[in-house]
């Protein structure tokens, strides 16, 4: 029986009738998030990063907010598990090296398994696949291309898998087949969204994915890659077009942001841009 917050949670994600766990409900699920809620930073960017909570997750997704992986599939994991499905969490990490066998922990992934076979699910990354992949070596075209193989490393052939996203910024993911909780995310949730190093202090960004498009926004920059090739890249002009797209192109709710927020979002993103410009320059 489908109950509370996760009523909302599914209206979110515009699924009424999710039915009992199937490998088409999974499919049907993945696609409706990945759809509808962006991954996004704009709360660590305003300096009050949300906790990693699920029950919190899922009520701020309800609400209309995104998040990064560990409020994604955290929520995500949650709602699968109330529908009844069998889920693993895995720790993970991402790497710009497809070679590595690093698990940096810097990424939460998940499996399902129904009817005995696994399957690889994840709508934390942003640029990720569309729907689930079976847990298993191979080449998957999903618009995009990805893969996946047995994580080598020294440990042996079983430790774990790398997830391969040719038309990503870091074409690697690579996660521990062990289960983990949320409390081995707690560390690095800390780090991510409180470090001066940290990239999702360092930049405002935005992804969002469906079977047709990938939707970026880094800073004030607004990409659409197409599967064929295509790219749509502009620069917003100013903080109405970006809250435009954040509102119409991300599906984020802006009602949680005042004037005073929405000021600070860009003068973040315009002393972050010029750095950059002037980096380029050097």
């Amino acid at each position: 029986m489908i109950t509370g917050i996760y009523t909302d949670y599914l209206a979110r994600i515009g699924i009424t009738e999710p039915g009992s766990p199937s490998v088409e409900g999974l499919f049907a699920l993945t696609r409706a998030h990945l759809e509808r809620i962006p991954f996004e930073n704009t709360e660590i960017q305003l300096g009050r990063p949300p906790g990693i909570d699920p029950e919190l997750s899922v009520r701020r997704i309800s609400a209309g907010r995104g998040g990064y992986c560990f409020h994604l599939n955290g929520a995500f994991a949650a709602l699968l598990e109330h529908l009844g499905y069998d889920v693993t969490r895995h720790v993970g990490g991402m790497s710009a090296d497809p070679e590595s066998a690093e698990v940096s922990g810097d990424h939460l992934t998940l499996t399902v398994r129904i009817d005995g076979e696994a399957h690889f699910v994840d709508v934390g990354l942003g640029d990720g696949p569309p729907e689930p992949l079976p847990l298993r070596e191979g080449r998957y075209e999903r618009g995009f291309r990805y893969g996946l193989r047995p994580l080598g490393n020294a440990d042996g052939p079983d430790t774990g898998w790398t997830f391969l996203n040719e038309s990503s910024p870091f074409p690697a993911m690579n996660f521990r087949s062990a289960p983990a909780t949320m409390a081995d995310f707690e560390d690095e949730h800390l780090r991510l969204s409180t470090a001066e190093d940290s990239p999702f202090l360092q930049s405002f960004f935005m992804l969002r994915r469906n079977a047709g498009v990938m939707n970026r926004l880094h800073g004030k920059v607004l990409l659409t890659l197409d599967p064929q090739g295509g790219r749509d890249k502009r620069e917003l002009a100013g903080p109405e077009e970006l809250f435009e797209a954040m509102s119409t192109v991300f599906g984020r709710e802006l009602d949680d942001l005042t004037a005073a927020d929405r000021a600070a979002l860009w003068a973040r993103i315009e002393r972050a841009h010029e750095a950059w410009l002037a980096s380029q320059q050097n």
